[in-house]
């Protein structure tokens, strides 16, 4: 089974790209998700980071599958709560990374009694710096702290 942490990016990276069908469409992505190739940052010497690697044992795929399920299915409440805080930057201007992130971080603060916030809201911080651009890990941070 993989690590909490690497579950919580999987479930990051499968809610990003939910955002790019419909919402008919979703349970094939999602599926497609799993069936995606393992992807590797090759450097000359043949050895890299890798990037993206789908592969994991049924409990881990069920996991990921039921999470953001859960988050698809609340994220007009999440955005409410999101356009709430953030004076300025409604959902609709934000960028999907850090959107994605902070609903997945807003989900697990408000559903997921065994996650600690401060746990939800550093994990945040870390895909921030991760997937987001070099303002992103603060502006996650702002907005989360808000909401606790």
């Amino acid at each position: 089974m993989k690590t909490r942490r690497q579950l919580r990016e999987h479930c990051y990276k499968l809610l990003f790209c939910t955002g790019f069908h419909s919402e008919e469409e979703i349970p094939e992505q999602i599926d497609n998700y799993f069936g995606e190739p393992k992807e590797k940052d090759e450097t000359p010497e043949g050895d890299g980071e890798v990037l993206h690697n789908p592969e994991m044992d049924s409990d881990s795929r069920i996991f990921v599958t039921e999470k953001v399920q859960k988050i698809l299915a609340v994220i007009p409440e999440l955005d409410g709560k999101i356009n709430g805080i953030a004076k300025g930057w409604k959902t609709t201007r934000m960028g999907k990374e850090e959107l994605t992130i902070l609903r997945l971080a807003l989900y697990e603060m408000l559903y997921e009694e065994d996650t600690p916030e401060k746990v939800s809201i550093n994990e945040a911080v870390e895909l921030a710096k991760k997937y987001g651009g070099d303002d992103s890990p603060k502006f996650v941070n702002g907005i989360l702290a808000k909401l606790v």
